[in-house]
């Protein structure tokens, strides 16, 4: 792994797989909104996805606000946020305990808070400013196939449950055991199941739905303009230059919403921020599969991974296909070599075939036959970034003026960063306070000391050794462990 994250990023790749929610192209997807670009302006934010979309929405909302210009490499949205399973899914008893052992109660009790408050904020600002991206909001079922893990997620929700309190919003969650997992969410050799609430959202139509709201507040949105350099300007260390390929901006301050990609703008996060691909497809329903569709998300969790999967809801298009995400410890090495990687244009042949052949899998005899026309419709790539203590970096860079970041969202952009663009302007702006500091998790802002942590991989995946040193003892809820075959 140290091999892995010690690789530098590139810019992203020019000629990246097709993404589902991608097509077709929205009309603003190679928006420029100047021919030339500005020689100066107050506020950069350089990327176009969720995070530098949020921010830009945040920073045009206040009155009194001066120019802000955003660089995107290629199309609008076309990062991981273009790219991803459509979840709105938080999952948080899956990293509860690690977080209790390693911050403390109060700050685990705020970083569910946080993740529930993200996913509800999402869908209320869609709702609120009619933004047409297949909002839903519903229930989600993670079925269970490891004992280390079921005994994990027991524990977990019994901590929530007594830190936060038993009607708190983020501590509901309910148990299913193996008859009931079988016959409710249609699948087979499951150990057992934990349902809670979530959702899922086009957020590929999202982004785009702020940035036009963003456009009309006076954003200049500049697309296939990568940035290829930030530097200081002259001997102001307050000021900064972005260098392009069509010319340089002079800017009062930077802001990187740039994920998985950051360590190519900002290489002190190089072996801190790492990118990771994450491989998906959208799949027709077998022939077997409820008529009407399901009516949960799912996640699939064995030993060492998962899967994450939603349904297209009704009035969307392709309503009920199936995206399903995942299974990058499928390829050889455990997927080691997706990590340190951005290359969008090309897919893991392991790991592609086993998303392919996944859901089926999962279904077993529920799914039938496949559909006529195949059972994919179209499958992807993105980068994701994960950093050495699997939370996001926000706030500005250490030791400088005016240069600030949000970035390394763990795969779990859509249940962080709305809220996150909003906590990182009101750090800019200078106006962190008690009530601040009450609901924006501290683990997750930019510090000297996070630069020196050592890179893991991704965390909370596997059940640690005690927990599955106890499941050997426990009943296996009347079935066999299972290991799904494709």
């Amino acid at each position: 792994m140290d091999d892995r994250a010690a690789i530098a990023p590139t810019l992203p790749r020019l000629n990246p797989s097709s993404s589902y929610w991608q097509d077709p192209p929205h009309r603003i997807s190679t928006h420029r909104t100047s021919g030339e670009l500005p020689e100066s302006v107050s506020t950069i934010i350089i990327g176009s996805g969720i995070t530098g979309a949020s921010i830009a929405y945040n920073v045009l909302d206040k009155p009194g606000t001066s120019s802000v210009l955003m660089l995107e490499a290629r199309t609008t949205c076309s990062g991981a946020t273009g790219r991803n399973g459509g979840h709105t899914k938080a999952a948080s008893y899956r990293a509860f305990l690690d977080n209790l052992r390693d911050l403390g109660e109060e700050e685990a009790a705020k970083i569910t808070r946080f993740e529930n408050r993200n996913i509800k904020a999402v869908h209320t600002f869609a709702r609120e400013h009619r933004i047409e991206c297949d909002s839903w909001e519903g229930d989600t079922v993670d079925i269970i196939y490891d004992k280390g893990q079921w005994n994990r997620a027991k524990k977990a929700v019994s901590e929530m449950k007594r830190i936060l309190g038993e009607k708190d919003p983020a501590a509901q969650y309910k148990f299913h055991d193996t008859s009931e997992t079988a016959e409710k969410f249609l699948t087979e050799g499951a150990l057992g199941s934990v349902s809670y609430k979530a959702g899922s959202i086009n957020a590929y139509k999202f982004v785009i739905g702020i940035l036009e709201i963003a456009l009309m507040k006076g954003l200049n949105l500049q697309t296939e303009t990568p940035a290829l350099r930030i530097n200081r300007f002259g001997d102001d260390r307050s000021r900064w230059t972005v260098e392009t390929p069509r010319g340089s901006i002079r800017a009062d301050r930077v802001i990187m919403a740039t994920n998985g990609y950051t360590a190519y703008l900002y290489p002190p996060v190089k072996g801190i921020i790492v990118p990771l691909r994450g491989t998906v497809a959208a799949q027709r329903p077998g022939s077997k599969m409820p008529k009407e569709g399901l009516n949960t998300t799912y996640s699939f969790i064995y030993g060492n991974g998962y899967e994450y999967m939603i349904f297209r809801p009704a009035g969307s298009m392709f309503a009920g296909d199936l995206v399903i995400g995942g299974c990058s410890t499928k390829a050889p090495e455990e997927g080691l070599y997706e990590w340190g990687t951005t290359d969008d244009s090309a897919m893991d042949p392991d790991i592609g075939q086993y998303v392919r052949d996944s859901a089926a899998g999962y279904f077993g005899s529920h799914w039938g036959e496949d559909d006529p026309d195949g059972r994919i419709r179209k499958q992807w790539t993105g980068i994701m970034g994960y950093s050495s203590e699997g939370f996001p970096l926000v706030g500005k860079a250490p030791g400088e003026d005016n240069l600030w970041i949000a970035a390394s969202f763990q795969g779990s952009g859509m249940v962080l960063c709305f809220l996150t663009a909003k906590a990182l302007v009101t750090m800019m702006d200078g106006e962190e306070n008690e009530e601040f500091n009450n609901w924006f998790p501290r683990a997750f802002r930019m510090s000297e000391g996070r630069l020196k942590h050592v890179f893991q991989g991704r965390l909370h995946e596997k059940a640690p050794m005690d927990l599955e040193l106890k499941a050997s003892f426990e009943p296996q809820l009347g079935t066999k462990e299972c290991t799904i075959q494709s």
